[in-house]
């Protein structure tokens, strides 16, 4: 198994000054300029210690100074370090040495999600990568849950690998940081990349490094944005999982109320059942729905402004549903409940329809009327 290691030394430093990321020479500059202190590198070294410790003399490739092999230094590694490099501080330093690094099949990174993007961007197909946790945001699936836990994902890689299983569709993702900063969420996914999963890990965690719920649901909401035809009226539901819907388009959801949007604009807020009916009359109408915990009603709870008439416009082929897969499986039963008020429609509604819950996931449920 061979084994490539790379750190940015700027991931991180904008977290505990207020700032939203680095992503950029000008916010790593502020970050620094407001007394930021190194992440990245000591998480890095983090990792290497329990490598070390589980597979003395482990080989692996690493970056040079301070992109990699300064924070190894001490550590019983066989380690093959690059020739020395200009770093520029910049996604260009990354791509640089990953080439230099080939052939790998895994490319190990301390960053965040805007590293996960670039690491993602040179590799060659085929090679997987496993990310140590170091960003301001990650809402990547490629992150170990901690330095120490990358570390033994490295150790089961280089001693065990039947131990390993793997991963083809973890979702890389990342924010726009300057719409972040002014309180808008404008998350994209980027591409699905191949991971390791280490087996002894999850179990130990009951699950250990799956792909992130939360993550996944926002490459959902991503993807159903993409999606949407023009000259449609969508109708978002109240919760955190439709209201990632309209995160996603780049507008904040009125969390307990109903919104609406026609061609990527807001066109209503925290609407009634009596403004919905008077959007767009001749327009396909879409509806985005949730999932209320443990209950599992799609309609009846919370949306009553979603009411028979709208639901009737969409039809049943217009609903759109969405939720993380823990919320699923938390259900008291495996289905979905609709209550509209109107007895023929739940009937009508009934059925197994799909519900998102990545940005190429689907599980099928069924609708049933209680």
């Amino acid at each position: 198994m061979r084994i490539g290691l790379i750190v940015n030394p700027n991931s991180g430093l904008g977290g505990a000054v207020g700032l939203k990321g680095t992503d950029g020479p000008d916010t790593v500059a502020e970050a620094l300029r407001r007394g930021a202190t190194p992440q990245a590198g000591p998480r890095a070294r983090t990792a290497l210690e329990r490598l070390a410790a589980r597979v003395p003399g482990a080989g692996l490739t690493i970056a040079p100074g301070p992109l990699g092999a300064d924070w190894a230094e001490g550590l019983p590694l066989d380690l093959r370090v690059l020739p020395p490099r200009d770093i520029t501080g910049t996604a260009r330093d990354t791509v640089r040495v990953i080439r230099d690094m080939q052939p790998l099949d895994v490319v190990v990174f301390a960053g965040g999600d805007g590293t996960a993007r670039d690491v993602m961007a040179a590799i060659p197909e085929g090679t997987a990568i496993l990310g140590i946790p170091c960003g301001v945001k990650m809402h990547s699936g490629v992150f170990a849950v901690t330095p120490g836990a990358a570390g033994s994902m490295m150790a089961d890689l280089l001693g065990d690998g039947d131990r390993i299983a793997w991963h083809d569709e973890a979702e890389v993702m990342d924010i726009d940081e300057a719409a972040l900063r002014e309180g808008v969420i404008a998350p994209r996914l980027y591409g699905l990349a191949r991971i390791p999963v280490s087996r002894s890990l999850m179990q130990a965690a009951k699950g250990g490094p799956r792909i992130n719920t939360a993550a996944a649901l926002t490459s959902a909401a991503a993807a159903i944005v993409r999606e949407m035809a023009p000259d449609t009226l969508y109708v978002i539901g109240p919760g955190t999982s439709a209201g990632s819907v309209m995160a996603a388009a780049g507008h904040s959801p009125t969390t307990l109320g109903v919104d609406a949007l026609l061609n990527g604009d807001v066109v209503a807020r925290d609407a009634q059942a009596r403004q919905l009916a008077e959007l767009g009359h001749d327009l396909p109408v879409r509806l985005v729905l949730g999932v209320t915990g443990q209950q599992g009603f799609l309609l009846g709870r919370g949306n009553q402004q979603i009411d028979a008439p709208i639901i009737r416009r969409a039809g049943r082929d217009g609903l759109i549903v969405l939720a993380s897969e823990d919320k699923l499986a938390a259900l008291s039963q495996p289905r979905l409940l609709v209550d509209t008020g109107d007895p023929e429609l739940d009937t009508e509604l009934c059925g197994f329809i799909r519900v998102r819950t990545g940005a190429n996931r689907e599980t099928m449920m069924r609708i049933a009327s209680p």
